[in-house]
């Protein structure tokens, strides 16, 4: 065991925190630094991903293949197919995985990575395009590629200037651009998200509310002329909390509600009619919206409702949907 390990040096929080600012700061100037440096090479990069019928295939050595496997991933998750090939790996065989139709992102801050040679040999062999990012316009990927994303100069924020933090930081930050750019263009939408996002709280908001609103025989509903006495047995039956009070053509007019209950509550409570308790305009949502949506507007205003009545663009009731299925679902 190492004496540092065993004999830590005595640091004042102050000093680490102080230590933590300035790397951020350093990062954050390497972060401008690079939105300033943009030219046309990023969207000439944007437009041959675009056009690529194959995969992208991302690559890079020791941390700039960390970063590389994070930018195969996003692109993946976002509609672009992509994965990460090792460098190293790749001279052994795992070139094969890299075929006809196929484009390569490669990642090398110096530019001048060796186990990227085989890699790159491969792309010259059968013309395949190649993206570098790399810091040094004058390097050997930069001079093989058809496009290249040049980082401009920034400090390590290591304090020796030798591991890589604003370099990575970058090159992360890159490719996340790359990412949206071509989500941007492909017309990605929510739902196009959930089909590769379909588990855990990110899957559960972008269910749409069609997919979980209870139906038919389940709802409240009522009639405006009904009599409260009657109203509040239908009330207690369906569990809701809630009723829906319907008028001609199955459109909502109101709602009645827990809350309107007490505040309309008096010795004729019961002998009133369904229309004169309840409350005309109640909150709403449409079928198509998403989950998260519907817990936001639960939440909106200055008292949140835990149900909304699911209705088309006619005011006609489709169904219900309650938090308690929201929670069922994980959104909340």
């Amino acid at each position: 065991m190492s004496h540092l390990a065993l004999n830590p040096p005595v640091v004042e929080p102050g000093d680490d925190l102080a230590a933590a600012g300035a790397v951020l700061a350093l990062e954050a100037d390497g972060l401008r630094a690079l939105a300033a440096s943009l030219d046309e090479n990023f969207p000439r990069a944007v437009a041959l991903l675009l056009g690529v019928s194959g995969r992208v295939v991302v690559s890079g050595m020791g941390k700039s293949g960390h970063v590389a496997r994070k930018i195969a991933a996003t692109l993946a998750s976002t509609g672009t197919p992509s994965f990460f090939v090792h460098p190293g790996e790749a001279s052994h065989g795992d070139l094969g995985m890299i075929v006809e139709g196929d484009a390569v992102l490669a990642l090398s801050n110096s530019g001048e990575t060796a186990e990227l040679a085989d890699l790159v040999a491969h792309l010259r062999r059968f013309a395949l395009p190649l993206i570098a990012i790399t810091a040094r316009a004058g390097s050997a990927l930069a001079a093989a590629a058809d496009v290249v994303l040049l980082l401009p100069p920034a400090a390590e924020a290591c304090p020796m200037g030798l591991t890589p933090t604003t370099s990575t930081t970058m090159q992360m930050a890159l490719g996340d651009a790359l990412a949206v750019a071509l989500l941007k263009r492909r017309g990605f939408t929510a739902s196009d998200f959930r089909q590769f996002h379909p588990g855990g709280r990110l899957g559960a908001g972008l269910r749409r509310v069609r997919e979980m609103m209870h139906v038919g025989e389940a709802l409240p509903l009522v009639p405006p002329e009904l009599p409260m006495d009657q109203a509040l047995l239908v009330m207690t039956e369906k569990s809701f909390g809630c009723l829906g009070v319907v008028g001609s053509g199955g459109r909502l007019a109101g709602i009645i509600t827990d809350g309107d209950l007490r505040r309309a509550m008096g010795p004729n409570l019961l002998s009133r009619r369904v229309g004169e308790v309840m409350t005309k305009t109640p909150r709403t949502i449409g079928p198509d919206a998403l989950a998260a949506e519907a817990l936001h507007e639960m939440n909106a205003g200055l008292r949140p409702i835990t149900t909304l009545f699911v209705v088309n663009d006619e005011n006609e009731v489709l169904g219900l949907v309650h938090v308690h299925d929201l929670l069922r679902a994980g959104v909340v």
